[in-house]
């Protein structure tokens, strides 16, 4: 029988998972609800080819699901905590950014000061 993964090893390999652009941006695109994949492929606007392998990877991971209608696939987040993650990464990110332009704005100052 296989070891159990430790969990800071699986969160590693979900945050690995989360670790490409255009899984972000899908991701991102998703939150607002279903989605075709024509329409991804319009906001995203790489090849299809592209898109299809990183969708790959989400729907793989059961972060994302997938329908067909038809001709057409329609992908959605699997559940709400998705959205939920995407959220907190925002608010994480601007907390982070705001501190970097306190930073710039103090190294700014000081550099005026020195310089006068």
């Amino acid at each position: 029988m296989k070891p159990a993964v430790p969990l800071y090893q699986a969160k590693a390999e979900f945050f690995r998972m989360l670790g490409h652009p255009v899984r972000i941006r899908v991701l991102e695109l998703l939150q607002d609800g279903p989605m075709p994949v024509r329409d991804l492929l319009t906001k995203i606007e790489i090849e299809p080819s592209s898109l299809s392998q990183q969708l790959a990877v989400l729907r793989r991971s059961g972060i994302v699901t997938a329908t067909r209608e038809g001709t057409t696939v329609v992908y959605e987040l699997a559940g709400g905590d998705v959205a939920e993650l995407m959220r907190a990464a925002r608010r994480i990110l601007t907390v982070m950014l705001a501190g970097q332009q306190d930073l710039l704005a103090e190294l700014t100052t000081t550099d005026a000061r020195a310089t006068s």
